[in-house]
C-alpha cells in the first residue's frame, strides 16, 4: 500500500514512526508543512485551504489512505475533509484517542494541545458525553520550542508554566494532543511523574489502522521548508529508517 501522512512539521513523524513500526512493508509519503507552521494559530478557513492542497498533492502521489498526523487539523476540519473528491479514506488521530480513553475506563484525564484544538472543544464534547472528567490546557509555545530546538531550560520553564494547572486535578492520564508533544515527553514526565499514563495519539491511530503489508518499504519525506534544525530533528525521530527527502512547496 501507499500511505500518505501529513502535519505542519516534524510532529507527524512521531505518528509515522508508530505506523511504520506496526506496518513496515509499505510505501510511505510524508508531507510536513514547515513553511506554514504553527497550525495552532491559524483560522479554520486557513487550515481547510492548507489541508486541501496537501490532500491534492498526496492524491497525485497515488496514496491508498491518508492519515492526518496533526491534532489541530483533526480537531477543526477533519469532518470537512473525510468525504473528499478522490474518495481516499482519510483518518484523523483524535477519534481513536478518544475511543482509547473510553475503552480503557479512564475517568479523569488531562489534555494538552494547541490553542485551536482546545478551542474546538472536540475532546471536551466527546468526553463529557461519556462522563469522563477532563481538563484542557493549550500550550502555544511547545511547537516552536520543538521545531527550533530550544534549550532544556526553556523547555522546563514552559512545561511548568502550562502543566501546573494539573497539580490539583489528580489526573490518571494525559493526552499529548499535538503530535509534536511526544518530543517533550521526558520534560513532561519529569514534571508530572510516572504515575500518570501518557497517551500518544500516534500509537492510538497505529493500533486501529487495517493495513496489509504487501509491498516493499519506501519512505519519501517532503517539507515546504528545510532547515538545519529540521534535518537534526528528522534524524532524532526516525534515524533507524532509510528515507529520501525533498523540498516541496504547494
Amino acid at each position: 500500500m501507499r500511505i500518505g501522512v501529513f502535519d505542519s512539521g516534524i510532529g507527524g513523524l512521531t505518528v509515522l514512526k508508530e505506523i511504520i513500526e506496526k506496518y513496515p512493508n509499505n510505501e510511505y509519503i510524508y508531507y510536513g508543512d514547515t513553511l506554514n507552521l504553527p497550525y495552532g494559530e491559524k483560522t479554520k478557513q486557513e487550515l481547510l485551504i492548507i489541508s486541501n492542497k496537501i490532500i491534492d498533492f498526496l492524491a497525485k502521489e497515488k496514496v491508498d489512505i491518508i492519515v492526518i498526523a496533526c491534532g489541530t487539523i483533526s480537531a477543526n476540519v477533519y469532518e470537512l475533509l473525510k468525504d473528499n473528491k478522490y474518495e481516499i479514506p482519510i483518518y484523523d488521530i483524535i477519534t481513536p484517542t478518544i475511543n482509547y480513553i473510553i475503552k480503557n475506563n479512564i475517568t479523569n484525564v488531562g489534555i494538552i494541545a494547541t490553542t485551536m484544538t482546545i478551542r474546538s472543544n472536540v475532546f471536551s464534547k466527546n468526553l463529557d458525553s461519556k462522563n469522563v472528567n477532563n481538563y484542557s490546557v493549550d500550550c502555544p509555545m511547545f511547537v516552536n520550542i520543538i521545531e527550533n530546538k530550544l534549550n532544556n531550560d526553556i523547555k522546563e520553564k514552559y512545561v511548568k508554566d502550562y502543566l501546573s494547572y494539573f497539580n490539583d486535578k489528580n489526573i490518571q492520564a494525559l493526552v499529548l494532543g499535538c503530535t509534536h508533544y511526544p518530543l517533550l515527553i521526558s520534560n513532561i514526565k519529569n514534571y508530572l511523574g510516572e504515575n500518570v499514563e501518557y497517551i500518544d495519539m500516534g500509537k492510538a491511530i497505529a493500533n486501529i489502522l487495517n493495513i496489509t503489508n504487501v509491498s516493499k518499504y519506501k519512505l519519501n519525506l517532503y517539507f515546504s521548508k528545510i532547515t538545519d534544525n529540521l534535518l537534526i530533528n528528522i534524524e532524532t525521530i526516525i534515524n533507524k529508517y532509510d528515507y529520501n527527502i525533498e523540498n516541496k512547496i504547494l
